[in-house]
């Protein structure tokens, strides 16, 4: 499992001109299974996608895809973790 961690490079006028197309590549990663929570930080200077991708290559890959990569938009710090404990509700998380 990672965590990746979204830096913002540029402005946010310039996020904001490409949030449509990231918000669609989002939900194409959802529908694939690969994300599982995203959301933008607070203060707003980047975000955090949580991802259910087993190899980090392959998310490394499906990264490029993201419009903010592409556009050089965001930088992204990858961090890979095994959830030891969880709540019940994310019980199936747990030695992925």
């Amino acid at each position: 499992m990672f965590i990746v961690s979204l830096n913002y490079r540029k402005s946010l006028e310039e996020v904001d001109s490409h949030l449509t197309s990231h918000v669609a590549y989002l939900k194409k990663q959802y529908e694939a299974g690969n994300f599982l929570a995203s959301g933008r930080k607070i203060p707003r200077t980047g975000g955090i996608i949580l991802s259910s991708i087993e190899n980090r290559e392959d998310l490394e890959e499906i990264i490029r895809q993201d419009p903010f990569h592409k556009h050089q938009i965001a930088e992204y710090e990858i961090i890979e973790f095994t959830p030891s404990m969880t709540c019940d509700e994310l019980e199936f998380l747990k030695n992925k």
